[in-house]
């Protein structure tokens, strides 16, 4: 099993951290919040987007909802 692709929120444009994720299937993102650095798991399955972050899973369902996910929580440029 090969280590997953790990990149930096902002690092990527929305449309280029959802094409590494639907390449790679999973994709981990680091992010800081309140001045501690976290590691969320993005992941697809062919069908459904989900979202690991230390706290909660979230799931979408489109490619639309994973976008606004993306850049909401900033992990997108």
């Amino acid at each position: 099993m090969t280590d997953p692709v790990v990149v930096d929120a902002g690092e990527q444009n929305t449309d280029e951290l959802l094409a590494t994720l639907k390449r790679e299937q999973q994709v981990v993102v680091r992010t800081e919040f309140l001045g501690s650095e976290h590691e969320v798991v993005l992941r697809w399955d062919g069908d459904t987007f989900y979202c690991d972050t230390p706290t909660r899973l979230h799931k979408h369902e489109s490619e639309q909802e994973m976008q606004a996910c993306l850049e909401n929580q900033g992990y997108s440029e």
